[in-house]
């Protein structure tokens, strides 16, 4: 939890204890202050096997400096507060407990792990992830809070393994999704659990893999449903099959176009939640999207091999459910060297449409009725060669079903269409609002993006010479008065319109002595990615197969200067991160993580034996892992300090 409004009095640091969250009491001044001039993160090292505990936990020993506008500075030492650990009893509102992160079927019955004889229990998820942090104007009272009512959205992306510890679990149960209500501390800041609700996802039908999220404009929480499963080959999916009996009983009776869209949570005062499933942003793999100020254009990320960069406007403000769908179609000049002019970007549109015309097609429609699909040259020029998911198909769309194709098959289509499908892993997006620059993550930078792979296209202007498996950040430039490829108006000021490389990794050719592939001090794999409007930051969080340990990054964008905030155990990914800049006064920067002790030998292998029993003692033996924020570690400090 940082503090950011400069100039005001009482603007505090939250004190915490270290990771028990545990206040330090401190009064308020109300004397009047002098303004914070900026603000900036003081890096903290990586751990090592030196202190192995280090590398089995959530580690923050960086510290925040703060500057006055009297040329003094204060530095604040930083700390992580879990809310806690899935799999934990947790107060359920109502003078009872609920499982934290545990799963539910269509009915809202809990979902039994049955793998061990004699230890049923209810299925709980290692994998939380998009957390939204939010207030409401009227919230109604809920027991327990004793401040602030604030409100946290967290969804849990998946579990691992069974409890068994040996039975693969990915994506073969529908992902929980939570409201929390909290209990804002007005002296400290310190955020406590009152609450904990269990969204009813029925009427979205359950949700498939729930990955990153934003938080819109409006204060409703922007979910996600990537690596939509095919539906020409989903007669054949193990994985969806599971998803559907675990679902609703059936393994027949998921409908595969109901999943790979953008769910959007609103939460009520009395700190439960509604949700609704929007179908008319494409179906792709949906990593989380990003809506523009203006409260109608949004860009979204697209978790895939053969992905695309995707923006969709919206008819109406702070309204989901209508609008006009585009793809990116670079120019040339796409490079990994951040001097470099960069790469202009068109737009092609894909279609306008609303939620419910699309969803009444998800209905209805099999795959076989919108388009045809091989994946050997039929000699059929009625046919187009385009790649996908990192294969060569050739495709048709049936005809009057180009919409369906645009919606329902948005990757075919928008490869159809000849948009640049060339991206591996584009994950988090975010926007630098006072810039007017939006950012997004390629986790890493491989197969359709190298010059010649089986899964790149010249055609597509996105070439690099090499795989750069350490990935990197790109800033896309954000125009007035776009046009899209057939000279139409697009309707927004904040379209992209050049593309340049911001940040990147770097690969290792030989790991170092702690069994790192990428170098540890850069950038490794990003994903999560969030803006600080008032601190100036670009925040990162890895999905790193190349880093022993991720790391939660601070990039300051105008000092150019990249520091290591936190550290998450071995093993495990950097998930949840928000920041709000002000929420009653106080800056909060969320940070989960998942899958601690997921073990890859390439990667850790000269640590697992040493870390491995750590991590379980952690960590309900590599079943449980944290939601949570940043804290300080001892004194409330004021970004006004008194003159």
């Amino acid at each position: 939890m940082l503090p950011i409004t400069g100039g005001i009095a009482g603007s505090l640091l939250t004190a915490c204890g270290g990771s028990d969250g545990a206040a330090v009491t401190t009064t308020p001044t109300l004397a009047p202050s002098i303004g914070m001039a900026s603000a900036s993160f003081v890096s903290m090292a990586a751990p090592s096997l030196a202190v192995p505990a280090d590398m089995a936990k959530t580690l923050v020993s960086s510290a925040l400096q703060v500057t006055f506008s009297d040329k003094t500075t204060q530095t604040f030492a930083l700390a992580y507060a879990p809310f806690f650990t899935t799999g934990d009893l947790v107060p359920d509102g109502k003078g009872g407990t609920i499982l934290a992160g545990g799963y539910y079927d269509i009915n809202n019955k809990p979902i039994i792990d049955t793998s061990v004889a004699g230890k049923e229990r209810q299925f709980f998820s290692d994998s939380p992830d998009g957390t939204s942090l939010l207030k409401l104007d009227k919230p109604t009272t809920v027991a327990g809070i004793k401040g602030n009512a604030v409100y946290a959205v967290v969804q849990f992306e998946y579990t691992t393994r069974a409890q068994d510890d040996a039975t693969d679990m990915y994506g073969k149960l529908p992902s929980p999704i939570a409201v929390l209500t909290l209990d804002q501390d007005p002296a400290t800041g310190k955020l406590s659990l009152v609450k904990y609700h269990n969204v009813d996802t029925s009427s979205a039908m359950g949700l498939w893999i729930t990955c990153g999220s934003s938080l819109s404009p409006w204060g409703t929480h922007l979910s996600s449903e990537e690596y939509e499963p095919d539906a020409f080959t989903v007669a054949s999916n193990a994985q969806f099959k599971a998803y559907s009996k675990n679902t609703f009983g059936d393994e027949t009776k998921a409908n595969v176009y109901h999943y790979g869209h953008l769910p959007e949570v609103t939460v009520n005062p009395d700190g439960t939640g509604s949700i609704k499933k929007h179908y008319c942003l494409g179906r792709i793999s949906h990593e989380l999207i990003q809506v523009m100020p203006d409260n109608r254009t949004a860009i979204m990320g697209d978790d895939a091999t053969n992905g695309g960069f995707f923006m969709f406007v919206a008819d109406k403000e702070k309204d989901l459910s209508s609008g006009s769908l585009y793809v990116a179609k670079f120019g040339a000049g796409f490079s990994l060297d951040p001097a470099a002019a960069g790469a202009p970007i068109s737009w092609i549109k894909l279609g306008s449409a609303t939620s419910a015309e699309i969803k009444a097609m998800a209905d209805t429609l099999k795959a076989s009725d919108i388009m045809d699909v091989v994946t050997t040259d039929p000699a059929d020029a009625s046919y187009t060669k385009i790649w996908y998911s990192g294969k060569p198909q050739w495709v048709r769309v049936k005809p009057g079903k180009e919409k369906a194709a645009a919606f329902l098959e948005t990757h075919r289509y928008a490869a159809l269409k000849g948009g640049s499908m060339a991206f591996t892993k584009m994950e988090g997006t975010t926007v630098n609002t006072k810039d007017k620059v939006a950012y997004s993550a390629l986790q890493n930078m491989q197969s359709s993006m190298v010059k010649g792979n089986a899964a790149w296209n010249p055609d597509y202007n996105i070439t690099i010479d090499k795989a750069l498996n350490a990935g990197g950040v790109l800033a896309h430039t954000l125009s007035a008065g776009q046009k899209d490829t057939t000279a139409t108006a697009i309707n927004s000021e904040w379209v992209p319109s050049l593309t340049k490389t911001l940040l990147i990794g770097e690969d290792l050719a030989v790991a170092d002595a702690l069994g790192n592939l990428a170098n540890p001090d850069k950038i490794g794999a990003p994903d999560n990615l969030k803006f600080s409007e008032k601190l100036r930051t670009l925040f990162i969080g890895e999905d790193s197969s190349y880093h022993v340990n991720n790391f939660l990054w601070a990039y300051n964008v105008d000092t150019k200067v990249l520091s290591r905030v936190a550290s998450m155990p071995s093993g495990a990914e950097a998930t949840g991160l928000g920041v709000v800049d002000d929420l009653n006064g106080w800056t909060y920067i969320t940070s989960n993580f998942q899958h601690p002790g997921d073990w890859i030998a390439s990667l850790h292998g000269k640590v697992q034996s040493t870390l491995d029993p750590l991590v379980r003692a952690n960590y309900k033996n590599r079943f449980g892992a944290q939601v949570g924020y940043l804290t300080s570690v001892a004194t409330s400090v004021k970004l006004g300090k008194t003159s």
